[in-house]
C-alpha cells in the first residue's frame, strides 16, 4: 500500500517570512542587542551625570544629546555607509560604540567627559542605522521584505523602549550605573560579533570621492526623493509633542505616576498594533494606496486634546494616532524605489539623522507652546498644523507619484 502523499508546509506569510533570511536573522538580534545597549546606556548615564553634578538640567541634557548630534553625523558621515564595505561600516560603529561606553565606566571621568562620549554615541547612530537599512535592502531585495524589515525593526524598537525603560530602572535598583555602563558594553561587542559573522562581506556601493555636501546635493535635488525625506520627518516632528508634554498633562489631569506611564506607552501601543496589522494582513499594493490618506489622518485625533478629554479619551486618542502610522510601510517602499542604489546607504543615514533631529525640534517647540498658550493647546495645534502639514506633503507626493511606481491609484489589495 503506497504511502499518502505529503501535504507541503504552508509558506511562511508576512514577517515569518523575513526569519527564513539567515542575514536578516543576524541584523534583527543585532538590532535587538543595541537597542537593549542604547537604553540602558542612557538611563545609566543620566543617573551617573545627577550623582556628579545633583543638576536635573545637567541629567536631562544627556537625554537631549541623543538627537541634536544626528544632524552632524548624518551630514559629515553620510558618505561613509556607500564608500565602505557595509559590513566593515557597521561592525565599526558599534565597536566604537563599545569603546566610547567604556571609557564612560572608568573611575574619575568628568561630567564633560561622559557628555562628550554621549555626543559620540550620537553621531555614529545615523551612520549605523543607514548603513543597517542599506543592507537589509541589498540582502532582502528592495520589495516587500524589506519594507517588513523596516517596519519590524521599528516595532522591535518602540515595544524595546516600553520594556527597556521599566528593566533599566530594575537594574540601577541592583547596580551602580557605571557597572550597568558595562553591560552595554557587552551588548554592542556581542552586536559587532553577530554583524561580523552573520553577514556577507559586500563591496563598496560607490568609490567616488565626493564631498559630504556632494552627497547631500544630489539626493536634495531630486523633487521625489525631497518629498519623501519630508514625508518621513514632518509628521515625526508633530507626533512627539504628547510624549514630550506627558508629564505636565497627567499633572494637570491629576493622574499621578501611574497615569503618566499610560500616557507615555499609549501611542508606542498604538503605533506596534497599527503596523502588525499593516504588515501581517495588507498586501503591498493595499500599503501603498491608503499611505497618503493615512498620513493626512494620523495626526488629526491630537486634536482633540481640545475638548478637554479625561485620561480613557486621552489614551484613546494616542492609540488612534499611533495605529495610524502605518503609513510609513507604503512610503518606505517608495523611498527604497526613488534612491538609486549607489546612494542608498546615504539616503538612509540622511534619513534616520533627520528623524532624531527633527523629533529633538518639535521635543524642544513643544515646550515653548506649552509654556505660551498651555499643553491641551499645544498638543491640539500641533494636531491640526500637523494634518494640514501632512496633507500638503500628500499632495506633492501625488505630483511626482510616478516617478517610482507609486502605486496609491491601483486596484486589488
Amino acid at each position: 500500500m503506497s504511502a499518502p502523499p505529503r501535504t507541503p508546509a504552508p509558506a511562511r506569510t508576512g514577517y515569518a517570512r523575513l526569519f527564513s533570511v539567515p542575514e536578516f536573522r543576524a541584523v534583527f538580534a543585532a538590532h535587538l542587542l543595541s537597542m537593549l545597549g542604547v537604553i540602558v546606556s542612557e538611563i545609566a548615564l543620566s543617573v551617573l551625570v545627577y550623582d556628579l553634578t545633583r543638576s536635573a538640567l545637567l541629567s536631562a541634557l544627556t537625554f537631549a544629546l541623543g538627537f541634536l548630534p544626528h544632524a552632524v553625523g548624518g551630514t559629515l558621515l553620510a558618505p561613509v555607509a556607500d564608500r565602505f564595505p557595509a559590513r566593515r561600516v557597521l561592525v565599526t560603529c558599534d565597536l566604537v560604540c563599545a569603546g566610547c561606553v567604556a571609557l564612560m565606566t572608568t573611575p574619575g571621568t568628568g561630567t564633560g567627559t561622559l557628555l562628550a562620549l554621549r555626543c559620540c554615541l550620537a553621531v555614529v547612530a545615523p551612520v549605523f542605522a543607514g548603513t543597517r537599512m542599506a543592507t537589509l535592502a541589498d540582502v532582502l531585495g528592495d520589495g516587500d521584505l524589506f519594507v517588513l524589515s523596516r517596519s519590524l525593526l521599528r516595532i522591535v524598537a518602540q515595544s524595546t523602549l516600553l520594556v527597556g525603560y521599566g528593566l533599566g530602572g530594575l537594574l540601577l535598583a541592583a547596580v551602580r550605573p557605571r557597572h550597568a555602563l558595562l553591560i552595554t558594553v557587552g551588548t554592542f561587542l556581542a552586536s559587532a560579533t553577530l554583524l561580523r559573522l552573520g553577514t556577507r562581506r559586500r563591496p563598496a556601493r560607490t568609490r567616488s570621492a565626493d564631498t559630504p555636501s556632494a552627497g547631500l546635493g544630489v539626493l536634495l535635488a531630486d523633487r521625489r526623493i525631497r518629498v519623501l525625506l519630508l514625508l518621513f520627518w514632518i509628521p515625526a516632528m508633530f507626533s512627539v509633542v504628547p510624549e514630550a508634554l506627558a508629564a505636565p498633562y497627567a499633572d494637570v489631569l491629576g493622574a499621578g505616576p501611574t497615569g503618566l506611564g499610560l500616557l507615555m506607552c499609549a501611542l508606542p501601543v498604538g503605533t506596534v498594533a497599527g503596523e502588525l496589522y499593516a504588515g501581517a494582513r495588507l498586501r503591498p499594493v493595499a500599503r501603498e494606496r491608503i499611505a497618503l490618506p493615512l498620513l493626512c489622518l494620523a495626526l488629526l485625533p491630537y486634536a482633540g486634546y481640545a475638548l478637554r478629554p479625561g485620561l480613557p479619551l486621552s489614551l484613546l486618542l494616542l492609540l488612534l494616532s499611533g495605529a495610524g502610522s502605518a503609513y510609513t510601510l507604503g512610503i518606505d517602499q517608495w523611498f527604497v524605489r526613488a534612491v538609486p542604489e549607489e546612494l542608498r546607504g546615504r539616503a538612509m543615514t540622511v534619513l534616520s539623522a533627520g528623524l532624531m533631529t527633527v523629533q529633538g525640534v518639535g521635543m524642544a517647540l513643544a515646550g515653548v507652546a506649552a509654556e505660551i498658550a498651555g499643553v491641551r493647546t499645544a498638543v491640539a495645534g500641533a494636531g491640526v498644523l500637523g494634518a494640514l502639514s501632512c496633507c500638503g506633503l500628500a499632495l506633492e507626493a501625488r505630483s511626482t507619484e510616478s516617478r517610482d511606481g507609486a502605486a496609491p491609484h491601483m486596484t486589488g489589495g
